[in-house]
Formats: structure tokens, C-alpha cells, sequence
């Protein structure tokens, strides 16, 4: 885990932002309440005001009062919209006419075009080659024009800007535009008023758009209100932004969190944070799959990694959070689902509700019927079987074979190993 906290107060402060950073004199943020509370007016009866169930099963298992705050359920799948809708509410009569163009992989391209075509504004969305086509496909539906273009999103966000200038549009930014970041803020605001009790949020980061917008609402509305962020570790841009005082671009990697997986800050989002922000943390790929598969089970809720990201945080303890009311964003739900079949499997592995087992037994007519009634007798179901005379160091006359079954959880593993064991069987767990 990585963590960037508050520093103590000292008798005579020096004044310091939330995250330690002494601002410049000159240092002032991209946005205030004031812009977000007038992105509210332009969304009101447009943006769909999301629910803030409280979970008592969540609760209990982080120690904290849980809210979850379900923009999974906006019209596109996440809170992209609210601020694509904000920026696109801003444009000038001409600009309008003219139309706008943005690079996305995903949800900022499917909120500008669902909005854009609202209004009937002409909408050019850029997309890398490698896009899965039901995100091209959801996009065009739409409305949107949609062109491939780049093996990355640093590419596509070339083009999308060399046309940009090229037709005249309107570029809207995924994450670095004020319009955009005050649209975002409005959740914030809609946190206050749903969570009476609020003192923690707890935003997943990608550029800083929606942490920042969140955190700029409710620090200048109630400061003491804690606000955390929580970033994959495998592109934590935004921490290691904070640490060296600017945006730095770090290396690619891949996550299952790509909602969030940018390698750059923004210029205009980091003042906010460093300002606003009290902790940023980090997550593991496991965590946030299995913070997915928590969510999906026992809150009947689909999440994509992103969405899951600030659960994730809360359930591995990463926080410096104790008992306080706690909102927590899942911020979009927009999954493929082939990854989420994978992340469904790998869940019930780690639980040890799904298990394999590579047994030796003798090759001679029911040695399989007798092993397959021991599993039988301690509910085990088997769902996959595979024999195997040639390999892992297997006798002649002897044979292996790998079974995978569904469990109801450790005890039960537990009981069944034991079981294998007494009846004389070799055994080991295939992980």
C-alpha cells in the first residue's frame, strides 16, 4: 500500500494543503463551489441523482458506516456523463454548430456522445484501434461518429486534437477541463445532502477529474470531511504527481481498474487535490477483483474494476478511515463481460469455494467410482475432470487426476482434504 496523509498541526502552522504541500503565492484552484453549484443547475433534470443506499453488510466488514454511492446506474453506465453534459451545456452557439471531439476508450466517449446527440451536436469520438467493439458499438449507438485511430489513448488523443483544429471543434478533456471537473463536483454535492452524517468519501483516481470536482463541492461546503483517494498500483500517476510537485508520466502497464488507468495527471486537477485531498492509497489487481465479485454477490450491484477501486481500499484496511460514515463512489459499471466471467472464477478460487485437486489412484477398474463417492459424500460437486497416465512423475499401472469442484468454503475444503488423506489417497491442491 501506498499513503500520502495529513501531516500533524504544528503550535504555528505554515499554511500546507491537505496532502502536506506547501501552495505557491500565487496557487489558486481551477474551480470553486460557486462553478459547481451552477454545473448543477445545468444538470438538473438531465443527470439521473443516483441512490446512497446505506449496507450493513459492508459496515460490518470494514468497520466503517458504508454508503455507496451507485453511479453505475447512470444512463451510460457511469459518472462520465455529468461532466461531458456540463462541458457541452457551456458551448457557445457556434461552437455548438461546429461540434465537439474527444479521445476515449470507454465512458467519457459514451457520456459526450449521448449528450451531444441530445442536442443534436455534431460529436467525433476518437478511439485507440484496440477498443473492444462493444464500446465502439455502444458508443456509435449513441449518436456519435467514432473513429479508430493508435495502438494507445496517447495516440488517439493526438489525432482527436490534430482534428480538434483541423474542423474547428470543441475538444472536451476525459478529466482536465474546469466545465468538465465542476460537472463531476456535483456528486459531492449530492453526497451532502443523501449522507446527513458524512465523514469520509472515499474516489477512485484516474486523471483527477472526479476526485477533484468531489473534493473541491464538499471541503469548501464542510471542511472537516474527510476525502480519500485510492488509485490502482499499477498506475498510481496521481501519487506520484502529489510526491514530485507536478504531473510526470510514468510507464504503461495493464489493470483491470482501466477506467482509471492513466499514466499522467492533470494540469489542472493536481492543484485541487494537493489542495483538497486529505489521502491517496493504492490497490492490488486481486483487491479490486475481489472487491468486483463482493459487489456484485452480496450487493446485487455490477461494478467495473474502476467502480470497485475505493471499496477495494476499504475492505483491505488501507485507509486511515475508523468508524466514521463513509461514502464510497462506484463510479461505473461498464465491464466487458469475458473479464468479468475470469474475475467471477478467480473469486470463488480465493474463496475456496472453487478448488482443484490432482489425485494419485490406482488404474484398475473402480478406483475412479470409489474416489468420486468419497467426494459425494462430503457435498462436494465436480464439475471438471482430467486424467493423466504420462506426466507428473505417474507409475506404471498408477494414474492421476486433476479434479475441480465447487465447495461451500474453506470448512468444507478443510473436511474433504482430511477425508482424501485418511482413506489413503495422494493429494495436492492445484492453486
Amino acid at each position: 500500500m501506498t499513503t500520502r496523509t495529513n501531516p500533524a498541526r504544528r503550535t504555528k502552522p505554515e499554511p500546507r494543503n491537505a496532502l502536506g504541500a506547501s501552495p505557491k503565492p500565487d496557487a489558486r484552484p481551477g474551480i470553486g463551489l460557486a462553478d459547481v453549484m451552477a454545473a448543477r443547475g445545468r444538470l438538473r433534470g438531465a443527470i439521473y441523482q443516483s441512490p446512497c443506499p446505506h449496507s450493513q453488510m459492508l459496515s460490518a466488514l470494514t468497520g466503517q458506516q458504508v454508503y455507496l454511492k451507485l453511479e453505475n446506474l447512470q444512463m451510460t453506465g457511469s459518472f462520465k456523463e455529468r461532466g461531458a453534459l456540463n462541458r457541452i451545456a457551456m458551448l457557445t452557439p457556434a461552437q455548438a454548430t461546429r461540434g465537439v471531439v474527444a479521445a476515449s476508450a470507454g465512458n467519457h466517449a459514451q457520456g459526450v456522445a449521448y449528450h451531444a446527440a441530445l442536442r443534436s451536436i455534431p460529436a467525433l469520438i476518437v478511439m485507440p484501434l484496440t477498443t473492444p467493439l462493444v464500446k465502439v458499438t455502444a458508443t456509435r449507438d449513441f449518436g456519435a461518429e467514432v473513429l479508430l485511430h493508435g495502438a494507445n489513448y496517447d495516440e488517439a488523443f493526438a489525432e482527436a486534437t490534430r482534428l480538434c483544429a483541423e474542423r474547428q471543434l470543441t475538444f472536451i478533456h476525459p478529466f482536465d477541463d474546469p466545465g468538465v471537473i465542476a460537472g463531476q463536483g456535483t456528486i459531492g454535492l449530492e453526497l451532502l445532502e443523501q449522507v446527513p452524517r458524512l465523514e469520509a468519501v472515499v474516489v477512485p483516481i484516474g486523471g483527477g477529474g472526479l476526485i477533484a470536482g468531489i473534493a473541491c463541492a464538499i471541503k469548501e461546503s464542510r471542511p472537516e470531511v474527510r476525502i480519500v483517494g485510492v488509485q490502482t498500483a499499477r498506475l498510481p500517476s496521481m501519487l506520484a504527481a502529489v510526491e514530485a510537485h507536478h504531473p510526470v508520466t510514468i510507464g504503461p502497464a495493464t489493470t483491470i481498474a482501466d477506467g482509471i488507468a492513466v499514466r499522467r495527471a492533470g494540469e489542472l486537477t493536481l492543484p485541487l487535490v494537493k489542495r483538497y485531498v486529505d489521502e491517496i492509497v493504492t490497490v492490488e489487481e486481486d483487491e479490486i477483483a475481489s472487491a468486483i465479485l463482493m459487489l456484485l454477490e452480496r450487493e446485487k450491484t455490477l461494478a467495473e474494476g474502476a467502480g470497485a477501486a475505493a471499496l477495494a481500499a476499504l475492505l483491505q484496511h488501507k485507509t486511515s478511515l475508523k468508524e466514521a460514515h463513509t461514502a464510497v463512489l462506484v463510479c461505473g459499471g461498464n465491464i466487458d463481460v469475458t473479464l468479468l466471467s475470469r474475475i467471477i472464477e478467480r473469486g470463488l478460487v480465493q474463496d475456496g469455494r472453487l478448488i482443484r485437486l490432482r489425485i494419485y489412484l490406482l488404474d484398475r477398474p473402480g478406483a475412479l467410482h470409489e474416489l468420486t463417492r468419497l467426494i459425494a459424500s462430503h457435498h462436494a460437486n465436480i464439475v471438471d475432470t482430467l486424467h493423466n497416465r504420462a506426466y507428473y512423475g505417474v507409475n506404471l499401472g498408477d494414474t492421476v487426476i486433476d479434479i475441480t469442484m465447487e465447495t461451500r468454503g474453506p470448512e468444507q475444503v478443510v473436511e474433504l482434504l482430511a477425508a482424501l488423506t485418511e482413506e489413503g489417497y495422494t493429494h495436492t491442491r492445484v492453486l
